[in-house]
């Protein structure tokens, strides 16, 4: 027997080796007991100061370490049972041993061999966040890492509050240590998915916090970080927070990570100004730091991600008048032409539809819609085979609405061709959409009306045998075939 460690305790550990080599369940409460009773023997309690208190602290480690390791190789779940042992390995005084279950937590909640809940029930949290606030980064990182996973459930993000978890992990949050920053800031992110849980964050300081972490040199630290600020601006209430600390530092601090190389950064730092400009005044302080210039070098990107986080703030910024003018003379026009040309996504379309229906609101607005490729593109996604109904509804709306202005009238009179007209009537004869056919017929009958160009359009065998194929589909297409045969009254 070794010196110092009981006769009990020796035979615990040699039956601890054997029962672990047994695993699994029909062995747990048994390795449980075993661990149990270690840590309960008075020979196991000495101070460090003795050498009978090294050899009982080589003993833990090495009990740890038998069952932790063989717990990483197994690929099944374990049962609730195994975790009880981790409580008492993660209240051990021993440093080493301390680093070995927390890593080993984090092994099995990364590998959902265990239930996050399960977790929470079997009291492991509270130690947990005991150890944030441990003077050794490996135990701070791991247990980090471990409520971090923990907060990804709505009851769990309960629990860490409830347990007053938040400030442990602000403080962790400014770590000198990278890796216990990061775990800490996702952790907060975390807690920011659930709104009462966000609100306690709130109260506590999170936001100047966060803005500040936006700065930071880890990338992964900038997402997490404007990740959780995002989720925040969701509520309009945090704004004066957020838009009020000094200098606008949140919307420069943005703007500058709008411009990372990292793309997710950068698509989620233009979901935040998204968010954010709802609010009017922030609009005007958006505009007032020149913010069109990166936003369109941003449409400008093959990565459709980027692209649409872009265009959708761009959308939202054309819907406040005082803002048009500036947009139209940035030459945001011409981009959306050029962007309306390549991409199909429905999403990029929509809000490329609402910009250039607001913009064109003006006569500058206009005449940039004229100069350029706006009602080439608005007429490809028209007779495009992937769009859909939704955004064919964005596309006619647009288009209807251009026709009420004489310049754009004409202007499209020129560039649509048979078939073009041809989708319009298809769309004017589903009475299952009143919006679309509607929108369809009144664009047909303005041209028409309107414009000589188009009749002559229209009056091409093309066209006259598309129309003879859809001719027999409703008795109100038949009527608008009708009418858009008889030449223009003079």
């Amino acid at each position: 027997m070794a010196t110092g460690i009981c006769e009990k305790c020796a035979q615990l550990l040699k039956d601890f080796v054997v029962y672990v080599k047994r695993l699994p369940s029909e062995f747990v409460q048994k390795i449980t007991d075993c661990i149990k009773d270690l840590s309960r023997c008075s020979c196991l309690r000495k101070k460090r100061a003795t050498s009978a208190s090294y050899i009982s602290e080589q003993h833990e480690r090495q009990a740890a370490r038998a069952l932790l390791n063989h717990l990483d190789t197994v690929d099944y779940p374990l049962p609730v049972a195994l975790l009880e042992p981790y409580t008492t390995l993660l209240l051990s005084n021993d440093l080493e041993v301390q680093r070995i279950t927390t890593r080993s937590l984090v092994h099995l909640l990364v590998k959902n061999k265990v239930s996050k809940e399960q977790v929470i029930e079997t009291g492991l949290l509270m130690p947990l966040l005991e150890m944030l606030q441990s003077g050794d980064p490996t135990v701070q990182c791991n247990s980090c890492q471990c409520v971090a996973s923990l907060a990804s459930s709505d009851s769990n993000r309960e629990a860490i509050v409830s347990a007053d978890g938040v400030i442990p992990l602000l403080v962790s949050a400014k770590s000198y240590d990278p890796r216990v920053q990061q775990n800490a800031v996702w952790a907060l992110l975390n807690l920011t998915q659930s709104e009462r849980t966000m609100r306690v964050l709130c109260q506590e300081g999170a936001i100047p916090l966060l803005a500040l972490l936006l700065q930071s040199s880890n990338y992964e630290v900038q997402f997490y970080s404007c990740s959780a600020l995002s989720n925040i601006a969701t509520v309009p209430d945090h704004h004066p927070k957020m838009l009020g600390i000094g200098d606008r530092f949140l919307l420069k601090s943005l703007l500058t990570l709008m411009s990372s190389s990292v793309q997710k950064n950068a698509s989620q730092a233009c979901r935040c100004l998204q968010i954010l400009s709802g609010n009017v005044v922030t609009q005007e302080q958006l505009m007032h730091l020149d913010c069109v210039l990166p936003l369109k070098a941003l449409l400008c990107s093959p990565t459709p991600p980027l692209t649409e986080s872009a265009i959708a703030l761009l959308s939202g910024l054309a819907t406040h008048q005082p803002n048009r003018e500036g947009l139209v003379s940035e030459g945001l026009v011409q981009v959306i032409g050029q962007l309306l040309l390549c991409h199909r996504s429905s999403s990029i379309i929509n809000h490329s539809v609402v910009i250039i229906t607001n913009l064109s609101s003006t006569s500058e607005g206009q005449q940039a819609v004229m100069d350029s490729e706006c009602l080439t593109g608005l007429l490809k996604a028209l007779v495009s085979s992937v769009t859909s109904e939704e955004t064919v509804l964005c596309v006619t709306s647009c288009l209807h609405h251009l026709t009420s202005w004489d310049l754009l009238q004409s202007h499209l009179a020129t560039k649509i061709t048979p078939e073009h007209v041809s989708s319009l009537v298809k769309f004017s004869a589903q009475m299952d959409n009143p919006e679309l056919s509607y929108r369809s017929a009144s664009i047909i009958s303005k041209l028409k009306m309107n414009d000589g160009e188009f009749s002559v359009v229209m009056s091409g065998g093309v066209l006259e045998e598309q129309l003879k194929r859809v001719h027999a589909q409703t008795e109100q297409t038949r009527q608008l075939l009708q009418m858009i045969q008889i030449p223009p009254s003079s």
